[in-house]
């Protein structure tokens, strides 16, 4: 994660690329799982400044984070709202691992208007506070409530990631306090709040404004009463799945291994040990005064740092409907070698080649389970696809592509309800060879004189802004 966060501070220098933004825009990379999946990338949206968090509040819109500050309203037909959700850009230190890092919305959001961020403040301090919604549904209210303040003794290992559980309590991902190899043994140390996974129960209306759950394992004993789990280095990015509760966590290595952490419901409250500083995954890193490694628990999954990789981005567990291939698998990325990874349920990890020029730092889930993903470098915000299922999809939507096999040409014939405006036509490797507004008819024909033979995916969008894909042979 270090090297995410260096690149976190110098990108305050980097300005938009304008062009590389409006191209992209047009634009759905692909590349294989293997021989049957293809893995694609529909953008759906650009223009972020460091876009570090991805959520919804129970509805069709989607909240994107932003390190410095805002947060900022995505709506499904990819338009972004003009004025911010909230603006924190005056109380937050931001650069590095600093910043605006996290958000969760109050499980009974559409009745109490409350959400809750994690920001580090201009000391440097990780804050969790709540905040509400205005009469307008689409801006906050700037004034908040501090719940809690945690002193941070490094810039770097902040975590970030708040999200509610099957519980009903809010879940804080905090990383081991920074530095290298947690130099005060913070993760172990269960007075000390830093390497953990809190835990605490945000209805209250009197101050501090949550309580501790009287399931948390140091309540009423030595240790922390907030916390629910110790041993991690940096968790960056958690989720919990939303149909059966599992928990997910990507913890980042020190310096060789990085680890996916899988906690099934319904969740212990016996005070998981994820092993940091003691284990980097499941190798010896220092085991001074640590606790037997029985005791402890080990990752689901891990990787090497070796070919690229440096930092692990948590994902989520895919619940969506649209495509079944990615159904019992978790998703996560890494920000160095912009590689997609899946998880199956057997511990196998499969990996895409990489989708280069994103640093992908986060990814998002909306109210159906379907999964985005954004690239700090780029600013721009995808939603995954499979586009193995792209002609089913096509073709329920009342679209038809013939002669497939084509030679010299074809046509794209779609209904008056599902009018298509624009074609965007690929080869495999994700290069757009030809972008083309159709006349408002409902059947077009496009000319391939120009290209060779082989399969290429093409990419219609609609009036209505949505995007369906089909495989095209030319012979």
């Amino acid at each position: 994660m270090k090297y995410f966060r260096k690149f976190l501070l110098n990108l305050r220098l980097l300005k938009p690329i304008t062009m590389k933004k409006i191209l992209l825009l047009g634009m759905t990379l692909f590349f294989s799982f293997g021989h049957s999946q293809i893995i694609a990338l529909n953008p759906i949206a650009n223009g972020f400044t460091n876009p570090v968090e991805i959520t919804h509040a129970g509805d069709s819109r989607l909240f994107v984070v932003q390190q410095g500050g805002l947060i900022r309203i995505l709506n499904t037909n990819g338009t972004i709202n003009a004025t911010p959700f909230l603006d924190l850009s005056t109380i937050i230190s931001s650069g590095g691992e600093r910043g605006l890092l996290g958000l969760a919305f109050h499980p009974n959001y559409a009745t109490n208007g409350f959400f809750f961020v994690n920001y580090t403040n201009t000391s440097g301090n990780t804050v969790i506070a709540r905040y509400s919604v205005s009469a307008n549904p689409n801006i906050a209210n700037t004034t908040g409530t501090i719940l809690m303040t945690i002193t941070q003794p490094f810039s770097n290992h902040n975590g970030g990631s708040i999200k509610f559980g099957p519980d009903g309590y809010l879940y804080i991902g905090m990383g081991d306090g920074g530095s290298g190899g947690d130099p005060g043994n913070r993760a172990q140390n269960i007075s000390d709040n830093l390497g953990k996974m809190l835990r605490i129960d945000v209805n209250s209306n009197v101050a501090p404004f949550y309580t501790n759950p009287a399931t948390n394992p140091f309540v009423g004993v030595a240790g922390n009463d907030e916390i629910w789990a110790i041993g991690l280095r940096n968790p960056w990015k958690f989720s919990f799945n939303r149909l059966n509760g599992d928990l997910w966590i990507a913890d980042v290595g020190q310096n060789a291994i990085e680890e996916i952490d899988k906690v099934a419901s319904p969740l212990p409250n016996t005070g998981i040990n994820f092993g940091w500083r003691c284990y980097e995954g499941n190798s010896t890193y220092n085991t001074t005064g640590c606790a037997a490694a029985s005791t402890m628990t080990f990752p689901f999954v891990q990787y090497s740092r070796s070919g690229g990789a440096c930092s692990v981005t948590g994902g989520y567990f895919y619940t969506g409907t649209l495509f079944p291939n990615f159904q019992n698998k978790y998703f996560f990325t890494d920000y160095c070698d912009d590689k997609i990874r899946m998880v199956n349920s057997t511990g196998v990890i499969t990996t895409t080649t990489a989708f280069s020029g994103n640093n992908f730092v986060t990814f998002g889930e909306d109210i159906n389970g379907e999964l985005y993903i954004a690239g700090i470098s780029s600013g721009t915000i995808f939603r995954l696809q499979d586009a193995s299922f792209g002609t089913l999809d096509f073709e329920k939507s009342g679209f038809s592509l013939y002669p497939n096999p084509a030679k010299g040409l074809f046509t794209i014939k779609s209904s008056d309800e599902n009018l298509a405006t624009k074609i965007d036509l690929f080869d495999l490797t994700g290069k757009l060879l030809l972008t083309k507004k159709l006349e408002n008819s409902p059947e077009n024909t496009i000319a391939t004189n120009s290209l060779s033979k082989g399969m290429y995916l093409v990419t219609l969008e609609t009036k209505n802004g949505r995007s369906y894909t089909t495989k095209l042979i030319i012979e």
